[in-house]
């Protein structure tokens, strides 16, 4: 086991001992707490495939943040009302069964995320962040004017949707549940990267003209990546509106399309434990320093000024003691 395999580990093991010491001191905000940061590393971890392994640097990933969001509010809010959600020309009704609303929350999320790339990686570099930028605000003002489902107050759930076997409103039932999704990601993504695909999408943003070369289309193995990419993003907003039982248009701002690359940056960009890192120091620091003050983000900005001139590799990086050539 390499040093790096080792803090990865290091870092799964928190995950597990810090709801465990929640439970023996009888602190379940703790939990929801951590529940909060697995939640946000796994949206992290979807773009952290397009901008560590693709180089896309996305301002709009807020977007299939909020549609998995907002695919959890609709469905769950349809079956609470007891009012279907389409009757013609056929009916459908909502639901309160998580793996239903999660294969919705990542079809409409990857579906726009399609659509989204299509559109926007045939421009590259600041134009391609301006871009996804506008698609952010777009999915926002019409969110905010989405009255049917709450407009700009957003849109409560009452009661946690359901998982066959589990209890989830038992909060370190509903954190296992988002650490196992995190672990099953986790280990698609490092697949990904290893795969033939993963090289060949490396190698595109790298040198694309050689990709060209050999008979590969570096725009579609971006479009597929940034696909991917949407579409778990989306599985964390479907979790995210499910653990606070609440939507509302902020899903969609650009303050959290940029919040989750700054956990990307902070835990280290390409590294596989890098936006669990990231995530998980963030919310840290959000509850500890936004108690003493509201102007916390002054030390996070502090905090990712010396990352970015002293630990390209991020946090992970930084204790592994080694760096991607591509860092």
């Amino acid at each position: 086991m390499n040093r790096e395999a080792m803090v990865n580990a290091a870092v799964l093991l928190g995950l597990i001992a810090v709801p465990a010491w929640a439970i023996i001191a009888d602190e379940p905000f703790t939990i929801t707490l951590a529940t909060r940061a697995v939640i946000l590393a796994l949206a992290a971890v979807g773009l952290n495939i397009a901008l560590g392994i693709g180089g896309l640097v996305s301002l709009g990933h807020a977007v299939f943040f909020g549609i998995g969001g907002y695919a959890m509010g609709i469905l769950a809010h349809h079956a609470q009302s007891y009012s279907p959600l389409m009757e013609w020309p056929f009916l459908i009704e909502g639901s309160k069964s998580m793996p239903v609303i999660w294969l919705v929350a990542v079809v409409a999320s990857a579906l726009a995320a399609l659509i989204i790339g299509l559109l926007s990686l045939r421009t590259s570099g600041v134009y391609f962040i301006m871009i996804t930028l506008a698609f952010g605000q777009m999915f926002f003002f019409f969110s905010i004017s989405w009255a049917e489902y709450g407009g700009e107050d957003g849109l409560s759930i009452y009661v946690r949707n359901e998982f066959p076997g589990l209890n989830t409103l038992v909060p370190i039932q509903f954190y296992g549940l988002c650490l196992a999704l995190l672990c099953l990601v986790l280990l698609f993504n490092a697949a990904l990267a290893r795969s033939a695909f993963g090289l060949a999408l490396n190698a595109a943003r790298q040198v694309p003209e050689r990709v060209r070369a050999v008979g590969l289309d570096p725009l579609r193995l971006r479009l597929v990546a940034f696909t991917i990419s949407g579409a778990i993003t989306g599985l964390a907003g479907a979790l995210f509106a499910d653990l606070n039982r609440f939507v509302s248009p902020t899903m969609f701002s650009w303050q959290l399309s940029g919040e989750i690359m700054v956990f990307i940056i902070i835990g280290g960009t390409a590294r596989l434990f890098g936006p669990v890192a990231g995530a998980a120091l963030f919310v840290a620091l959000e509850h500890w320093l936004g108690g003493l003050s509201d102007y916390w983000h002054v030390f996070l900005g502090l905090l990712l000024l010396v990352i970015v001139l002293f630990a390209k590799g991020g946090l992970i990086g930084l204790l592994a003691g080694r760096s991607k050539a591509h860092d």
